[in-house]
């Protein structure tokens, strides 16, 4: 029988049995398998039964489905390889069958954080994208437009304050005088 086998901290030991040919993974209570955890979308993938192969869908997730690392749309998984929902890591165990060597690049399962289960869960968290290889590549830093030149911006506020402080000086100027005058 395979099985999902949940790795994330705060998380670690949950598991699903795969029994029908379609289970649903998300974050909200009609899926078959509910992982609620913020950065996992409210209806994630799909893990489809295919004969012996066990084929992992993304349902256009917020923040991708992964198997080792590598992000898929559709796509095989393996006896012992790593299966990552927005930031919750689950493996493929399956009874009788040696599990795939892990790779060497794999994340850690203790470096990802759990999200506390006090936030609500109505929407999906949004994980942040680092830099890509091409932006590093091309030389330029991503959101920055250098066809651009600088200029200064004007600031109303500070000129109407400047105006304002004038009109008071020149006023209690006045004012001053006018007492001394008076007092004369």
């Amino acid at each position: 029988m395979a099985k999902l086998v949940v790795l994330s901290a705060g998380l670690t030991g949950r598991t699903h049995e795969l029994k029908a040919d379609k289970t649903t993974i998300g974050r909200v209570e009609d899926n078959t398998f509910q992982i609620a955890e913020a950065s996992v979308s409210s209806h994630h993938c799909e893990v489809l039964l295919q004969g012996n192969d066990v084929v992992i869908k993304d349902l256009n997730s917020t923040n991708g489905t992964f198997i080792n690392g590598e992000k898929v749309s559709e796509s095989p998984l393996k006896p012992g390889q790593t299966l990552r929902l927005g930031q919750v890591e689950m493996r493929l165990e399956v009874e009788g069958v040696a599990p795939a060597p892990a790779p060497a690049a794999s994340v850690p399962a203790g470096s990802i954080s759990p999200v506390p289960s006090k936030k609500p869960l109505d929407q999906t968290m949004v994980m942040q994208r680092g830099v890509s290889l091409d932006d590093l590549q091309g030389g330029r830093a991503p959101g920055f437009d250098t066809s651009k030149s600088f200029s200064k911006k004007s600031n109303k506020t500070n000129r109407l304050f400047v105006i304002g402080a004038v009109v008071v000086g020149v006023v209690v100027t006045l004012l001053v005088l006018i007492i001394f005058a008076s007092l004369k």
